[in-house]
């Protein structure tokens, strides 16, 4: 015990000594003042535009993030808080006529499916919700109102048949998919409970479930002539096997289901277009799509209301979110990954060129139109985490290019930008905030122009010389970019660069470029990354190659570990939820289609088997000299931590310095406010343990 407490002491000096070091490095970011941070997460836009509900993300609690919900009135900038100081809620939608707003929360008492006028009177229980621990992937809407206002259908959760042998004791396993999602709480198996659609009539509140079995309906949208629901689905008998949603509508008087799409590939969050002619959705078009994640970038595509003319709509080469319709059904909006960025397209649906909404050095996250064509939207920034905007759309004109290609349809002219929350103004106003810079690089096949994304220091100066963080993004098929990341920024405060490589696999760069590490797990990707990091230290000579350190999250702490088996130019490595064995996590994730679609084959197929190992850090173990921190999630189902525990174990063996640091009730990934801000301060002091001894008199240097 006596060991414990003189370690517990140990640790806090140095925390609160790096603390007070960041701090001195210009006043910038802490790793404490996470908690004090906002920003915006859902934004809808009231029907007629005279409101906008938005939620509020917040990190002030021990455990994960929470939200609250508020009303703005955009003509006073006033907002009005829905529920109580210490309250959660969100998933705001409004009604058709803009007299409620539905919303999970508390009223009445009671936690579920609640209504509140935009005023925050009149806040009304509707329904209990039950919600699933199973891996469903990208989930579209949950709640959707009648046209008429009077019903709301939501999605609700009920015991499957499996629930009794699955709970009891023993445990007795029967489904393929038995893991839980990556790390809700304390549950290590799938609770079984399957998702169906119900619907509540607003004046009785009577509840009636719509639809039954052992499938998982979701992602819902009413028609706009009452008549259907639309909805996701896989009812296939091998669906934990093979992931396969495609589109159905419900008829909402008597339950009859029709079918609207039957492919191979996989359909995603429906929405009627608002004449009730079409249903736009996104999709992909390739025959076998992850659970998890797709190779594929996913592009909207629209289909008639009667299943038929099915076709790709918006053809941009990147990967696209869901849609939304304008008010007339005259055109779609939708996000890109663009480079980086994440901007806002609309696209006619009768015409194949895309315009751009919001093209800012950032990231569009929520959006929602009104019928006006007004736009409200939560964006990241470079220097603030996603804050609540509104766009208001001019009148309709005819550009000379578009007489010049002969389109007749004319263009709506985006006429004022407006931020209406400024959510970290007295944390941000007091910290100066880092640059972020991108250059490009050829990649070491001669074959890809790399995109990499530098975060400058706080407290250069002519001669001062800084070490560089390597952050590794996951996916693979993800991206970094400009926008606000609270580690960096910490990092930067502390006198670090840090090194963001969109690697090939990553979105915003188009299909080709995403399908580059296909076959090729820690192979040419990982290649890119050490050409990135000589591409830095060519062209940004304040960088000290004595100091350089290296992590990432999942994918990313995958790479990580591979890459300290490859060369030993990193003096500390942090893996986050990495795998280190691709052919124990293929057994044991629930994401088992994720090897299948990365390498085209089944492991036991050919000889598959044998290059998973050859590809597998593990295998690698004795080239390894860098000092690691393995972080990792108990109830992470998506990478078990056993990927973690075998790595750690061989780096041990081979006389590797080497910590765990587990963290009990997270998943994949590291998500409680309090975990967030020990992993960053544990960070620091691993990185500064191995970095070389600095010059007192100038602290960025390094000691000859």
């Amino acid at each position: 015990m006596r060991a414990r407490i003189c370690v517990s002491i140990f640790v806090a000096a140095m925390l609160i000594f790096i603390s007070s070091a960041i701090y001195a490095q210009g006043n910038g970011l802490l790793p404490s003042d996470y908690q004090k941070l906002r920003s915006v997460g859902e934004a809808e836009i009231s029907p007629d535009g005279k409101f906008i509900a938005y939620t509020i993300s917040r990190y002030d609690r021990p455990g994960r993030p929470w939200g609250q919900l508020w009303v703005m009135d955009p003509a006073t900038r006033e907002s009005t808080r829905i529920g109580a100081e210490n309250e959660g809620s969100g998933g705001a939608v409004w009604s058709p006529d803009g007299r409620w707003i539905a919303y999970m929360g508390t009223a009445e008492g009671k936690h579920g499916l609640a209504i509140v006028h935009p005023d925050g009177t009149a806040a009304t229980f509707m329904a209990e919700v039950m919600d699933t621990n199973a891996p469903l992937p990208s989930m579209g809407a949950s709640v959707t109102w009648s046209p008429d206002s009077k019903q709301i259908a939501f999605i609700s959760a009920t015991p499957g048949p499996e629930t009794k042998d699955a709970s009891g004791d023993p445990i007795v396993i029967t489904r393929y998919m038995y893991k839980p999602d990556a790390g809700e709480g304390n549950s290590h198996f799938n609770d079984n409970r399957r998702l169906h659609i119900f619907v509540v009539d607003v004046a009785s509140k009577r509840v009636r479930q719509l639809t039954d079995g052992t499938a998982y309906e979701h992602s819902i949208d009413w028609s706009p002539n009452g008549d259907e629901i639309v909805y996701v689905s896989d009812p296939s008998p091998n669906a934990d096997q093979f992931f396969n949603y495609d589109i159905f509508a419900i008829k909402v008087s008597d339950g009859t289901v029709r079918r609207i799409t039957a492919t191979e590939n996989a359909e995603y969050s429906p929405k009627w277009s608002p004449d009730g002619k079409m249903i736009a959705y996104s999709a992909t078009r390739r025959g076998l799509t992850d659970r998890e994640t797709t190779m594929e970038d996913t592009h909207v595509w629209v289909v008639n209301a009667d299943g038929s003319h099915r076709h790709e709509l918006a053809t941009i080469d990147n990967r696209q979110g869901s849609p939304q319709w304008s008010a007339d059904s005259s055109a779609v909006y939708f996000t890109v990954q663009e480079r980086g960025d994440v901007r806002l397209y609309r696209q006619a649906v009768t015409d194949w060129m895309p315009e751009v909404i919001i093209h800012d050095r950032g990231s569009v996250g929520s959006f929602s139109v009104a019928k006006s064509g007004n736009v409200a939207y939560a964006f990241t920034s470079p220097n603030d985490p996603a804050e609540l905007h509104e766009i208001v759309m001019g009148p309709l004109y005819t550009t000379a290019a578009a007489v010049n290609q002969n389109i007749a349809k004319p263009v709506q002219q985006v006429r004022v930008s407006s931020q209406f929350t400024d959510l970290n103004s007295e944390v941000l106003g007091k910290r100066p905030i880092a640059d972020v810079e991108s250059f490009t690089f050829v990649s070491n096949d001669n074959k890809y122009e790399v995109e990499a994304f530098l975060v400058k220091p706080l407290g250069m100066t002519a001669t001062s010389k800084h070490p560089l963080i390597v952050n590794i993004h996951g996916g693979p098929h993800g991206q970094n970019g400009p926008a606000f990341n609270f580690k960096d920024q910490v990092y930067a405060a502390n006198g670090w660069a840090v090194l963001h490589v969109n690697y090939r696999g990553s979105t915003g760069y188009g299909q080709a470029f995403a399908d580059a590490v296909f076959g090729d797990q820690d192979g040419n990707e990982g290649q890119d990354v050490l050409y990135g990091v000589s591409a830095a230290l060519r062209r940004y000579l304040w960088l000290d190659r004595e100091r350089i350190g290296i992590e990432g999250v999942s994918y990313g702490g995958q790479l990580t570990g591979w890459l300290i088996t490859q060369t030993r130019m990193f003096r500390a490595a942090i893996p986050i939820a990495g795998i280190s064995n691709l052919i124990s996590y293929n057994y044991m994730t629930y994401y088992n289609q994720y090897e299948q679609m990365e390498f085209g084959q089944l492991p036991h197929q050919g000889d598959f088997m044998n290059l998973m190992w050859e590809r597998s850090a593990l295998k690698h173990v004795a080239a390894v000299a860098t000092p690691v921190m393995f972080m990792h999630g108990e109830n992470d189902a998506d990478v078990p931590i056993a990927e973690a525990e075998q790595y750690y174990v061989a780096l041990k063996d081979v006389g590797v310095d080497t910590i765990f640091v587990r963290y009990p009730r997270e998943g994949h990934g590291i998500r409680e406010s309090g975990h967030t801000v020990d992993s960053i301060q544990r960070s620091i002091a691993w990185y500064e343990k191995y970095f070389p001894k600095v010059n007192p008199e100038n602290p960025a240097a390094a000691v000859p």
